[in-house]
């Protein structure tokens, strides 16, 4: 099983490039950040004419969440839980039988956090990576496969940056962001491509502005974060990086990950 996460950054500007790396890549299922649309907006029709179920959790005009499927989801949640009164469209999750049982796929679109001297801003990043951090706990009790993807970011090494000194006072990689980031490997959970790659640097995001992508000045904040059950069943993972290069793309590209499941 082939187990992808995008930041689309706009899912009604990225639709042709949506399709055509769906047709290409040929995942699973597909973790979508930043859709930007509402549940209604959101164009389904031309993701269901190429086999898949579609799971949103929307918002008008930024942040959202979704799930694209080869596989029907059993069950299907939306929002972390943990506060109430959150009304950012960021999490979704989705159940889905596999031989032997199940596994639990997350979409989740990470708090950017900056500027990280905002007094609202910052301390709500922090706030939700301790909700993330109390839903995985209570997830691991169930002992099943559970993959949290998304656009976390968060960098979490200085190899993680072409040029980590840029980023010393941004909220992606601030140290207590990197120790939020570490509490949650620290109940168990492994880093996929890091646990399958030693290669230094990897990206997963490279900037509009500047010629980022020309210069290769990116950072990886795009991140499988695996179950111990989950990471038993991790095979391979990859960035593709191309797609970067296509008309019109996001400034994330796909990571993915094959399992034996």
């Amino acid at each position: 099983m082939k187990i992808a996460t995008w930041n689309i950054n706009g899912v009604k500007a990225r639709i042709e490039n949506l399709c055509q790396w769906l047709k290409d890549s040929d995942p699973d299922i597909a973790c979508l950040q930043e859709i930007k649309s509402v549940d209604e907006g959101f164009p389904r029709a031309e993701i269901e004419a190429l086999g898949y179920h579609v799971e949103t959790h929307g918002q008008k005009g930024f942040n959202g969440v979704a799930l694209l499927s080869k596989i029907k989801p059993d069950e299907v949640n939306r929002g972390l839980p943990g506060d109430e009164t959150d009304e950012q469209a960021r999490f979704i999750e989705g159940v889905f039988s596999v031989e032997g049982g199940v596994v639990r796929v997350v979409s989740l679109y990470l708090p950017n956090g900056n500027p990280s001297d905002d007094p609202v801003k910052y301390p709500y990043k922090l706030a939700w990576m301790a909700r993330l951090e109390a839903f995985a706990r209570d997830r691991m009790a169930l002992e099943e496969p559970l993959i949290l993807a998304g656009d976390y970011n968060v960098i979490p090494e200085p190899h993680d940056a072409k040029d980590p000194s840029q980023w010393v006072t941004d909220a992606l990689f601030l140290p207590q962001t990197r120790a939020a980031f570490r509490r949650l490997e620290n109940l168990g959970f492994v880093d996929a491509v890091r646990a399958t790659n030693d290669e230094t640097p990897l990206f997963s995001f490279w900037d509009y502005q500047a010629g980022a992508w020309q210069k290769n000045n990116g950072i990886r904040i795009d991140h499988l974060m695996l179950s111990p059950e989950a990471s038993d069943r991790l095979r391979s993972t990859a960035i593709e990086k191309h797609v970067r290069a296509w008309e019109k793309p996001s400034d994330h590209v796909p990571v993915v990950g094959h399992f034996a499941f």
